[in-house]
């Protein structure tokens, strides 16, 4: 994730940590909202690997069992080691659950030399990004990105595109390295060659409320990595808040790339894009941002390294 300081360029990762010890709670003791859900995720899916490296794998969930494993990953990440506020349900549970999980595919990384705890089977998952695909949206309850940013017409714009968002990206805090960042990356492009998708759409996110705060990285954003008008989506109006807070040329651009976080910055390194205005999350502690990304638009370099549609492995 680097530079896209004259051009704009963008690229993505992930920063985040690790999965929570104990049982499943909510299952096993309230027929709870979050316990229906699970249900709704269906055991069908044989492991397919869509990468290694080393002990690592990268495979969609293929069980319930893997999919609650992901939210325990994802409740340590984002309600004990960030700053977002667990309702009573996701506390009882210790596990990050909402409306859109049955929806999706979830994208593991498991460590298959990470030794098992006893409560649990299989290999560790250390790492999760979430999948949903334009059809299963559209049968949903549309895009988790459109209750923020008013994706609508940048869709309709492109009827013969198909969309897929990527969210809820999270890796144990000992795997946050290149090698694990590159498995998902692997993962996420053999997921989209394999099923045709056109474009990458998501939000992602800065740590802390205060848009003034955060004036450095919002106004780099706006002024070096804005959407061309076909791709540009705003912020609903009601939530809209502003990233043009410094004019271009009082910019440290240096100063403005070491202040983005480093998902947002490997987005914009493989050539994303973000869209007009951000949006204040106060339940997750955060400044979200639209990142939009055409397949076409990748850069050629990445597409060779992350090697087509073939699955990378390596020693």
């Amino acid at each position: 994730m680097i530079s896209r300081a004259l051009q704009p360029s963008p690229l993505r990762l992930f920063d985040r940590f690790w999965p929570m010890p104990g049982h499943d709670v909510v299952a096993g003791l309230l027929p709870t909202l979050a316990s229906r859900r699970d249900r709704a995720i269906h055991s069908l899916r044989p492991a397919e690997t869509l990468g290694r490296l080393g002990s690592l794998e990268v495979r969609l969930a293929c069980s319930a069992a893997e999919v609650r494993k992901a939210q325990r990953l994802r409740y340590r990440v984002f309600y004990k080691e960030g700053s977002a506020s667990a309702d009573a349900v996701m506390r009882l549970a210790r596990r990050d659950v909402d409306e859109f999980d049955a929806a999706c595919d979830h994208l593991l990384v498991l460590d298959h030399a990470a030794p098992m705890k006893t409560y649990d089977q299989g290999p560790t998952v250390v790492g999760t990004y979430r999948l949903l695909r334009h059809e299963a949206a559209e049968g949903h309850r549309g895009f988790y990105s459109a209750g923020e940013f008013d994706i609508g017409g940048m869709i309709a714009r492109h009827p013969a595109e198909r969309f897929l968002e990527l969210g809820r990206s999270c890796v144990l805090k000992p795997y946050r390295n290149k090698r694990t960042v590159e498995l998902l990356w692997q993962g996420i492009w053999s997921y989209v060659q394999q099923r045709g998708f056109d474009v990458m759409i998501g939000c992602a996110s800065l740590d802390g409320t205060d848009p003034d705060r955060l004036a450095l990285p919002l106004s780099f954003l706006h002024h070096y990595a804005r959407a061309p008008e076909a791709w540009r989506a705003p912020a609903h109006t009601h939530r809209h808040v502003d990233m043009n807070r410094m004019a271009k040329e009082a910019i440290d651009v240096k100063a403005a790339l070491q202040a983005l976080p480093p998902m947002i910055k490997g987005y914009l390194r493989l050539g994303a894009y973000v869209g007009e205005g951000a949006v204040v999350d106060r339940p997750f502690g955060t400044t979200d941002v639209l990142i939009v990304m055409p397949v076409s638009d990748i850069k050629g370099r990445y597409i060779e390294h992350f090697g087509g549609a073939t699955p990378r492995r390596a020693a």
